[in-house]
């Protein structure tokens, strides 16, 4: 994801438009460091899979949505990018629901 973000944010600076290619990189380059950051500390925090896996998936979806119209002018799928973004906002909820559990035994 973070070195999608990287070439998004390459091809949004050479290829004129920045508008949906410059978002999608946004969200990528935002995202990887949560995902690797969720992955390193999964024992300790007990929403860190769930959290994850749903940040990760709207990410795609949103983003994956946005190079698409950027392209092909047209959507990934109807209603994708708001999909998408909900999920990442469910993803966070799901991380700031996480401080609320205690860590797990180890």
């Amino acid at each position: 994801m973070g070195a999608s973000g990287v070439a998004l944010a390459a091809a949004a600076s050479h290829g004129g438009d920045t508008h949906f290619l410059g978002s999608a990189s946004t969200m990528c380059l935002a995202h990887a460091p949560v995902l690797i950051g969720l992955y390193l500390g999964y024992r300790q925090f007990r929403t860190a899979t769930l959290a994850a896996i749903v940040l990760g998936l709207g990410t795609i979806v949103f983003a994956g949505d946005l190079v698409c119209r950027h392209y092909t002018g047209d959507r990934l799928f109807p209603f994708a990018a708001p999909l998408g973004g909900t999920l990442m906002l469910l993803g966070w909820l799901i991380v700031a629901a996480g401080a609320a559990f205690r860590t797990r035994p180890q």
